[in-house]
């Protein structure tokens, strides 16, 4: 199969390109800056210039390819304007499925987020649960996913679209505060973590993300890709302590304060475009339940994580250690 990924440069994209290129497929790269995908170029993966966001280079990409796997998006980044999240993170997915039609593209997988479900009132949410988007980055990736399946309907493409829950492994630095606090004793707790919280290992969403693209039955459907395990925070922080080798945190602070202090660094930093200290989202980390029934993926297209929390927070804190991150 020839594949094309968007957002190659990135964690997931990365991994993706790598899961791919191990299954045997020929896999091309877009990326605005190929210089930063130098050590894709070198496991033989194809990388051209170009922007999400330029018709041009979007026809070039999508020339003689089976599939397109769109991870490309920007996740929550200080001064950018929503107009820029509504380009990258909606418009171009439309203006892509419209170029892969034209190349005769037989389908297009979108990632999308499990965000657009917000907090989950009545654990564990399937797709078909309430669509609550908290923020602009989550709004505009409930955009891109209408108007992934609008366009691809109106044009007779096959559309896919993945939502992963929170993803961690080699290479992710989302999560490394939560992980390098564990690992040192002074993870912060704020209240009761008894919230559900749901991650996936890269391994196992890059195989989530290759069957979306090869199974039948994943055209026009949309799947929640999470891993083998739904914890309580407390639950989870205790198994990365205890594979870290450290003690859990036996302090739980209350929430309040520091959602208002995440409120008030939001209001000073945000006229200057500079990063809040604090934010109120990641206070949002220790009170919104994430907890999702990925019964769908395992039933149409044989989806079987495999990576325990400790075995993932072994390989993820290895990395973290080599590479000096704790």
């Amino acid at each position: 199969m020839r594949a094309l990924v968007t957002g190659a440069t990135g964690f997931t994209g990365g991994h993706l390109v790598r899961g791919l290129a191990a299954r045997g497929h020929q896999v091309r790269a877009i990326a605005r800056n190929p210089a930063r995908a130098a050590d894709l170029e070198q496991q033989g993966v194809a990388v051209l210039r170009g922007d999400l966001r330029d018709r041009a280079s979007l026809n070039a990409a999508v020339s003689n390819i089976d599939v397109v796997y769109n991870i490309a998006a920007i996740y929550r980044e200080a001064g950018t304007s929503t107009e820029m999240y509504r380009q990258v993170n909606a418009t171009s997915v439309a203006e892509l499925i419209e170029a892969a039609h034209a190349a005769g593209v037989k389908r297009v997988v979108h990632c999308s987020t499990v965000g657009v479900h917000g907090d989950v009132e009545h654990p564990p949410a399937n797709e078909d649960a309430p669509l609550r988007p908290g923020d602009i980055y989550q709004e505009t990736k409930l955009e891109g996913e209408e108007l992934a399946r609008s366009t691809g309907q109106r044009l007779g493409i096959e559309v896919t679209i993945v939502r992963p829950t929170g993803i961690y492994g080699p290479g992710d630095r989302r999560l490394l505060k939560l992980f390098r606090g564990v690992a040192r004793g002074r993870f912060p707790m704020l209240g009761s973590g008894q919230i559900y919280y749901h991650l996936t290992y890269i391994d196992d969403l890059v195989e989530g993300f290759c069957l979306c693209g090869e199974h039948p039955a994943a055209a026009g459907r949309t799947y929640i890709i999470a891993g083998p395990e739904v914890t309580t925070l407390n639950e989870l922080v205790e198994r990365i302590a205890r594979v870290a080798g450290a003690k859990p945190p036996g302090i739980h602070w209350p929430v309040w304060p520091v959602w208002i202090a995440g409120a008030l660094c939001e209001a000073l930093c945000k006229p200057f475009g500079l990063e809040p200290p604090l934010y109120r989202r990641r206070v949002d980390f220790y009170t919104k339940s994430r907890s999702f029934d990925i019964s769908r993926a395992r039933a149409e297209i044989g989806y079987a994580p495999r990576v325990s929390i400790e075995d993932g927070a072994a390989r993820t804190l290895a990395w973290y250690r080599e590479y000096g991150w704790l």
